[in-house]
């Protein structure tokens, strides 16, 4: 196996090309849009530069990794420092919580509240350390082909010591009596597009992933490994082709043979799509046997994650925030997580994140001036279509800048704003082909996670390998490079196998041809010995 193409230049894609190209593949990486990084992507207007996507780096050694494994330096691509503090966190405009990485500042803030909810805290977090480690080893970074893959003793009781049949509050609720804490536990689950009322407690590993190792920044932004990834790969000579949207992936007689572009084909030994995984199913993937299970109807009746509404805001003002994240709660948490996974609705009382980088790398805005991002979690696109009309796009603007004014630093923003860009889940889904504009893919639920989440490998189809945030281990940018790992794993392995095979098949053939030409020898010999004997006779 030779040439390898990957479909889509978003994080997965990247980095399990580069990966490949590294090992001594030929490779070829499509992509949709002028440039690379799919949803890991940047606007640069008027003087400030703001993340499209992913903001928040967390497990550095993950990113890291990509670049080492080529033998690289990671600070010559993706520079970072630690961020401190680490987030701010309103409740209302009266109530705020600084949390920190430092233990002795974390450990203020929580006493500050009760002696009792510390320790619980504490003793919370080394639980979840014990089962993040069970995660890693078992789960996160093993991929599945085949039911005894998990269906085993091992992975069983794994399984159970994991105790995911709990949802992520009531996990914490266990540790913690303060509303407030739960809450600053209990919210992260949404950087993976699930509820925390509904998702499986073992996604609260996700901050403690953030206190014990830390929330990190690369001056430049998170484009910053995007970019880092795509001159790396071309470093290594792979072939980066964007504004190049593959159109189909074609299958022959149940082996992936290589993709159409702009109408060309173009033959591949192996394949891996880094598109979203029910996108990529559904349009790309048209031969129905390689499709297996995944059928347009079970597509539409999967479980997809959150989107979101972001505004993009150039302000003429720097505001006295110190802190490079924040989020603001809604008053009733519960409601406003029930609009966006139950009820589909932009909700009544949203909660959002808030992101700064301009306070930590002034670099990103003009001098004097600031770039804000504002994120709120909303409902996936519905299949009969959603209304993000223009009039209901300015109503969720001014609902959610009231908020901002009224309970953030930001207490006059509107008053500031020079440049504004907005994105939806309509614009999640035409430009980086996000199903239902589902920006983290499918939903983390127990019954969509592990051995039933889409595999690494695909189950009807050779040569067809999966990565990205709706595949086997999820979403997030540090599980989505994991993915990345896993699908080049999973490649390489069928290739070394077929080559294994080939280099039998080889030596049976010659030594065939070794018997054969013995045989060949011998009756060429009994051949000459019988002419021999005959011309004797006829002498006589």
């Amino acid at each position: 196996m030779e040439r390898v193409i990957v479909v889509g230049a978003g994080v997965g894609g990247l980095a399990s090309a580069i990966r490949l190209q590294n090992d001594g593949y030929d490779v070829t990486l499509f992509e949709k849009e002028p440039r690379a990084g799919g949803k890991m992507n940047r606007i640069v207007e008027d003087g400030f530069t703001f993340d499209v996507g992913p903001t928040i780096v967390m497990m550095p050694e993950l990113y890291r990794e990509v670049f080492e494994l080529a033998g690289r330096d990671p600070d010559d691509y993706i520079p970072m420092v630690a961020v401190e503090p680490l987030m701010d966190i309103s409740f209302s405009a009266d109530e705020r919580v600084r949390l920190s990485n430092n233990l002795a500042d974390i450990t203020a803030t929580l006493e500050s509240v009760s002696e009792r909810d510390t320790e619980g805290y504490l003793r919370y977090l080394g639980v979840l350390y014990k089962r993040f480690l069970i995660a890693k080893n078992n789960f996160l970074q093993r991929s599945f082909r085949g039911p005894l893959d998990f269906y085993n003793p091992k992975s069983l009781v794994a399984g159970l010591r994991l105790h995911t049949l709990g949802d992520a509050y009531s996990s914490v609720s266990r540790y913690v009596a303060d509303e407030r804490l739960r809450k600053s536990l209990a919210f992260q689950t949404l950087y993976i597009g699930i509820s925390p009322y509904e998702g499986p407690s073992l996604y609260m590993i996700i901050p403690m992933i953030e206190l014990l190792y830390g929330v990190w920044y690369m001056p430049g932004g998170m484009y910053t490994m995007a970019e880092g990834m795509a001159r790396l790969f071309q470093e290594l000579g792979g072939d980066l082709r964007t504004s190049s949207p593959v159109e189909e992936i074609v299958v022959r007689r149940g082996r992936a043979k290589g993709v159409i572009v702009d109408g060309a084909f173009y033959p591949a030994d192996a394949v891996v799509c880094a598109a979203d995984f029910p996108y990529a199913m559904k349009h790309l993937v048209k031969d129905e046997r390689a499709r297996g299970s995944y059928t347009d109807e079970k597509i539409d009746s999967m479980d997809y994650s959150c989107s979101c509404f972001i505004l993009y805001l150039g302000l003429d003002k720097q505001y006295p925030a110190e802190s490079l994240h924040a989020i603001r709660f809604a008053s009733d948490f519960k409601k406003n997580v029930t609009d966006i996974f139950d009820e589909g609705r932009f909700p009544d009382d949203p909660s959002f994140y808030l992101y700064a980088p301009s306070v930590i790398d002034p670099a990103l805005a003009p001098e004097g001036m600031q770039g804000l991002y504002v994120l709120v979690p909303v409902a996936c696109l519905p299949e009969e279509g959603a209304d993000w009309s223009e009039e209901a796009v300015a109503s969720y603007r001014e609902r959610v800048l009231d908020l901002v004014e009224r309970e953030t630093a930001y207490d006059d923003v509107r008053d500031h704003i020079v440049y504004e860009k907005l994105y939806t889940p309509a614009d999640f889904a035409e430009r980086f082909n996000a199903y239902r504009g589902a920006t983290f893919g499918l939903r983390p639920t127990l019954l969509q996670s592990n051995y039933w989440r889409p595999h690494n490998k695909a189950e009807h189809c050779k040569g067809l390998y999966f990565c990205g945030s709706s595949t086997h281990p999820g979403a997030g940018v540090p599980i989505v490079l994991l993915s990345a790992r896993l699908a080049a794993e999973e490649l390489r392995r069928d290739d070394r196998s077929r080559r294994k095979r080939a280099g039998a098949a080889r030596r049976a053939a010659k030594a065939s041809e070794g018997c054969m030409s013995g045989r060949n020898s011998s009756a060429a010999e009994g051949r000459a010995s019988e002419a021999a004997a005959l011309g004797k006779e006829g002498s006589r």
